[in-house]
């Protein structure tokens, strides 16, 4: 109350009304240790609710995370580690960004799916390494978005019995009484996921709360949902039960009257010793580590082997021998000379690298033989086996995507999946946190254009390119051939501070020639692939299937005597990212007419070619047709090309 009184800011219902469940559970049944928060078998907790984040922020305060009295006087001001709604800090305790409803509950699911499979992998008869529970709350509107449906779906089929999620059903949300808009059953509905559900507990009674989490705990082939009976804003004598507590500061008035009620005669931000010391969870935590130091320890003597690679994929570090991996990746994609489409080049690269990085778990939302995202070493994960490491994600893109953003801030995995691009839409908001969070998830979209043919304009990504682009820290990559591909999942992998999409064609394409010095190029995101003898009169940019037209129309300019150099650009934001004197080696100022060309919505590369330059693209929705003929339709022609460069060259 007094936090968001001060900022004048916030929602203190939610807060008050599961405030008796979360004293519970944090004092006692999680497994944590505040004096080192992101120690690796603790339990991971989730508030999908993210508007209760000061809830979150006072019971790290209180159990003993770095998280001080001044930071929760600093609630919602800028510079503050307590932010509106919860973001990614591991070292105070805050797991993961949930501010969009759904995505926590679904962040959840990619966690305690993360530690199912690290188990299946590293546990032994006699040492049970990994073990540990995900716990998230949740409220109406987590369960309103329809990714809490995808990923709550799959959580059920896989058996996920480390999973415990609380609902908050307090009957409100922001508009009122939710019975007008969600008269959902929501307790049958997750008994029909498979979840076992623990119906009609009274969120204020410590035993009640108490009594379902040992149920929970019991359960161990089934996630659970314990479904809390609560009153928004409990305390509150006059706004208690309504949604005037939800989004906006009790005043001054009723939380005077809120502390006569409660009993609570101390001033703002005080906490008695007493009390401070009872919620104190530091030395319990220490134990509880040191114990599991110690089991780790005997396992380490028994399975040196697996105890280095499991402290290795912990700390997120690459294998030993990860540069002769890539090494050998790009002399056997160097070595390709067939034509072949981007997502064909992926599985070959994946296949590589993948028998050798046991950390890269893939998946797809139900595309995949589409999308190749299978590689030769790939076995399914099923509800039965979770020593696989694919999954099969159904047709569900958000929860997907979501879901990897759960295992990548549990640890010890690189996940990628797979959609068709035109599908990212679905999933946007998820890739937005992954970027928000620098989780490096690495995301496969194939389809990536008009080259997709037949299904049409309904299925052909025209701005979704262009969309990614405009996100912070996402990596867009779309490479033109196998050594462009194989160079982008290098560095996908590498990359630790943020996602990376892989953009790839159905189409062939044909193989570039490079020499060494080129081939080291383009790891840095834009170089030079076909140049001329002296300055050049222009510069063509292009990505993907684009590269060839491009290259074709430069080849055909040099026999009539015009110089033109071709600057492939399969990362612009990595380009980008280049020091100065490497992109003006790439894209000399001096040279103003340039001309850019892709398969897609032209917007964002005028700040490539300049107001003297040119842009060829796609401004407009697709059409059903073969491939071949929509690139001719659309101008996206190697004779369309040549002519934009040579009435470049004419002004």
């Amino acid at each position: 109350m007094d936090a968001v009184q001060q900022a004048n800011s916030g929602h203190p219902g939610a807060p008050m009304g599961m405030a008796d469940i979360a004293e519970v559970l944090w004092r006692g049944f999680m497994r944590h240790n505040p004096a080192d928060p992101t120690w690796v078998n603790r339990d991971r907790f989730v508030l999908s609710n993210g508007h209760a984040s000061m809830l979150l922020y006072s019971v790290l305060h209180l159990s003993g995370y770095p998280l001080s009295i001044d930071d929760l006087r600093a609630f919602r001001q800028l510079g503050s580690h307590t932010a509106g709604h919860p973001e990614h800090a591991p070292h105070l305790g805050i797991e993961t960004t949930t501010g969009p409803l759904g995505q926590g509950i679904a962040n959840a699911v990619g966690m305690a799916l993360a530690e199912k499979l690290l188990a299946a992998h590293f546990n032994r008869d006699d040492v049970s390494l990994v073990d540990h529970r995900t716990w998230a709350f949740v409220g109406d509107g987590c369960l309103m978005e329809g990714v809490s449906h995808e990923a709550c779906s799959l959580a059920g089929t896989l058996g996920l019995g480390k999973l415990v999620v609380f609902f908050d059903d307090n009957g409100i949300t922001i508009d009122g009484d939710v019975r007008g808009w969600c008269a959902d059953d929501t307790p049958a509905r997750f008994e029909a996921y498979g979840w076992q559900v623990v119906r009609a507990v009274d969120g204020h009674d410590a035993d009640a709360i108490a009594a379902a989490i040992r149920t929970a705990q019991a359960q161990s082939a089934k996630p659970t949902l314990i479904c809390c009976r609560t009153t928004i804003g409990r305390g509150a004598p006059n706004k208690q039960g309504s949604n005037k507590t939800h989004g906006e500061p009790l005043g001054a008035a009723e939380i005077a009257a809120t502390r006569e009620a409660l009993g609570w005669p101390w001033p703002p931000f005080e906490i008695p010793q007493d009390i401070r010391a009872a919620w104190d969870c530091r030395e319990a935590g220490t134990a509880a580590q040191l114990e599991w130091d110690s089991q780790f320890a005997r396992y380490a003597a028994t399975y040196p082997n697996l105890a280095v690679e499991f402290a290795r994929r912990m700390r997120g570090d690459l294998p030993a021998d990860w540069r002769d991996i890539v090494a050998d990746l790009l002399q056997q994609a160097n070595a390709v000379s067939a034509a072949q489409a981007t997502r064909v080049s992926s599985q070959f690269a994946l296949n590589i690298i993948g028998p050798r990085l046991g950390e890269l778990v893939g998946g797809s939302a139900d595309l995949t033989g589409s999308n190749n995202t299978f590689r030769k070493d790939s076995r399914a994960v099923t509800p039965d086996d979770a020593t696989g490491n694919y999954v099969n994600y159904g047709v569900r893109e958000f929860a997907m995507t979501a879901m990897m953003n759960g295992m990548a801030l549990h640890g010890g995995f690189r996940p990628y999946a797979g959609t068709f691009l035109v599908f990212s839409d679905y999933a946007r908001n998820a890739v937005r946190l992954a970027a928000l969070m620098r989780q490096p998830v690495i995301l496969v979209y194939t389809h990536d254009s008009i080259g997709l043919g037949e299904d049409g304009p309904t299925h052909q990504p025209v701005e979704h390119v262009s969309s990614l682009r405009l996100m912070p820290n996402l990596d867009v990559w779309r490479p033109c051939d196998t050594a462009e591909t194989a160079a982008a999942w290098a560095v996908s992998v590498e990359r630790q501070d943020g996602p990376s999409a892989l953009v790839l064609t159905r189409q062939a394409l044909p193989q570039q020639p490079r020499d060494a010095q080129q081939q080291a190029a383009m790891a840095r995101g834009g170089y030079v692939l076909v140049d001329c003898q002296g300055v050049p009169e222009a510069i063509v940019i292009a990505t993907g299937s684009e590269v060839a037209l491009a290259v074709e129309a430069a080849a055909k300019l040099a026999e009539q005597g015009r110089r033109v150099r071709v600057v492939s650009m399969p990362c612009v934001e990595l380009f980008d990212r280049q020091d100065a004197a490497w992109r003006e080696s790439v894209l000399p100022a001096a040279v103003t007419r340039r001309v850019a060309i892709e398969a897609g919505s032209t917007g964002l590369w005028w700040r490539q070619v300049g107001t003297a330059g040119r842009v060829l693209g796609i401004d407009q929705f697709g059409a059903s047709g073969k491939a071949a003929e929509l690139f001719r339709h659309f101008g996206l022609t190697t004779e369309n090309l040549q002519r934009t460069i040579v009435e470049l060259l004419a002004i």
